[in-house]
């Protein structure tokens, strides 16, 4: 029997392994293990695994005692210890030196410069004169974020000199704090100043098989000009087809550059013009329930195909899958103040063509203004034909199951709803 060593991750992931006729070796932090997972994995070793002085002896006698065949990680916390895991026992796949370029977002922005003079200009953020230099070379507006982080915390637009101020003093704030409050590993540290891109934004779903990138989906984002947080996500993107293939063939040189070749990937793209630009990339798949759509609209299985490829365990993918369908997530928000009472999530699940109900809001949180993905309630991800009926019946999912009740400061009640987007009025181009 072959043996995985899985870092972190979801139940899913070690019940796909285990399903291939693998032995589990799970690693996982002591905020994110469940009963499900203890009964899965073959081995379970509970510690804070995004400490690598903490994990490399876990490794090494996990390996003397199991003889590890492969390291898989699909949760951001956990991409670089797998990688740092694979380089200590000579394996296979995805380097330390390769993750850290997709996690550190200078690196990647310096290597693709190194590359592609025409690529995002970028620089790190140390003191405050950094901004007025920013600004002054590379113009306005510019986007500062954190080197390291996901779901868009941190993250902040600079539109003028005028901004410089108040982004500089959240900077203060966040610097070396853990993003606790949002069900992650990860330290907010460094950050960087990148170049804004203007245009519509996309996701792309990729799985690379020894060096030849397959584009399972793009995925077509709901946002907002005011804040960076993600308000839903539809499959598959109503783009013409000379678009889609512009994204697929910018994401694939973006991957050959960071040298990455086997394993999945979810690559975050804007069109600006009749160029897609890379923003950032991560060597995982999407999260927001985007595995759910892909399972259902085209019949795949990504935890399948990432923990079976490592071992040749599944058949590569022949070509881009044509999709049976749409499928979109629609998120759930609120105006700030604390949550009353959850009702209704259940009943919500149980319903035709709805593929997730996650509701994070609990009686007693506070519910913050709207800044990052973490600010909103819970999600609902559905099925339907089209991306816009698919869109239609989430929101009318929320509407009509769903009952977050919330009080403001002022003491008035409100119900929490489906985000409004605006973005559902055709293909781009």
């Amino acid at each position: 029997m072959r043996t995985l060593l899985l870092v972190g991750g979801v139940d899913d992931t070690a019940v796909a392994a285990k399903e291939l006729g693998l032995r589990v070796l799970l690693l996982q932090h002591p905020t994110k293990i469940t009963e499900r997972q203890r009964q899965v994995a073959d081995v379970v070793e509970v510690l804070d695994y995004t400490d690598w002085t903490l994990t490399a002896p876990v490794v090494t006698r996990l390996h003397q005692r199991w003889r590890i065949d492969q390291v898989v990680s699909l949760t951001e916390p956990g991409l670089d210890i797998a990688a740092r895991a694979r380089d200590l026992l000579g394996l296979d796949g995805t380097s330390y030196p390769v993750s850290r370029r997709f996690r550190d977002k200078l690196a990647m922005r310096r290597h693709l410069v190194s590359r592609d003079a025409e690529a995002v200009a970028a620089a790190p953020l140390r003191d405050f004169d950094d901004l007025r230099a920013f600004g002054l070379r590379h113009g306005y507006p510019f986007v500062v974020k954190p080197t390291a982080a996901t779901a868009s915390i941190g993250v902040f637009r600079v539109d003028d000199p005028s901004g410089h101020e108040a982004v500089w003093e959240q900077v203060c704030r966040l610097r070396g704090t853990r993003t606790d409050r949002v069900s992650t590993l990860l330290v907010l540290d460094d950050f960087l100043m990148e170049e804004y891109v203007h245009g519509r934004e996309f996701s792309v779903e990729t799985f690379s098989f020894a060096g030849r990138h397959v584009v399972v989906t793009i995925t077509e984002k709901m946002t907002d000009p005011g804040h960076f947080a993600e308000l839903g996500h539809a499959v598959p993107a109503r783009l013409t087809e000379d678009a889609w293939d512009r994204v697929g063939e910018c994401v694939g040189t973006f991957l050959d550059h960071l040298g990455f070749t086997d394993g999945p990937c979810h690559t975050e793209v804007r069109l600006s013009g009749t160029r897609a630009r890379i923003i950032e990339g991560h060597h995982r798949y999407g999260g927001d329930a985007i595995p759910e759509l892909v399972r259902a609209v085209y019949g795949i299985d990504l935890d399948r195909l990432a923990v079976g490829w490592p071992f040749r365990l599944v058949d590569p993918l022949p070509d881009s899958p044509a999709p049976r369908g749409a499928g979109c997530v629609r998120a759930v928000v609120g105006p700030p103040g604390r949550v009353l009472s959850v009702e209704g999530v259940q009943e919500a699940a149980r319903q035709p063509d709805v593929l997730a109900v996650r509701i994070s809001a609990r009686p007693g949180d506070e519910v913050r203004p709207l800044r990052d993905n973490w600010d909103r309630l819970g999600l609902v991800a559905v099925t339907g034909p089209t991306v816009v009926a698919a869109a239609q019946r989430g929101a009318r999912l929320v509407d009509e199951f769903i009952r977050i009740r919330i009080r403001d400061d002022r003491g008035a009640e409100h119900l929490a709803r489906v985000a409004e987007v605006h973005q559902l009025t055709g293909a781009v181009g």
